[in-house]
């Protein structure tokens, strides 16, 4: 299975129908740091310090899967993500 860790509460309702899609959100040379964790928290509704810490990981890694779920959901996160100014694509789960 696909998934972030639980206890953040996109996940646990996307975790409910064994996800096959993420929504990954790249580094970019434009957006600060404090906005990206902003967007997440904001948007997926991850406390401040998971926030914190995907964005870390988007910063230090290049990128970091920030949501699973059906193909739907993940279209409409990637939406958002690019309407935020992030850059993010859709992926499925294990590539």
């Amino acid at each position: 299975m696909c998934s972030l860790p639980a206890g953040e509460p996109v996940v646990e309702r996307l975790q409910q129908r064994e996800p096959d899609w993420t929504t990954v959100v790249w580094d970019d040379p434009v957006n600060l740091m404090s906005y990206v964790a902003r967007v997440f928290a904001s948007y997926f509704g991850y406390p401040r310090p998971r926030a914190h810490e995907l964005m870390l990981q988007v910063h230090t890694e290049g990128s970091a899967v920030v949501a699973t779920g059906s193909r739907e959901e993940m279209e409409t996160a990637v939406s958002a993500m690019h309407s935020y100014g992030l850059w993010a694509t859709l992926g499925r789960c294990g590539e």
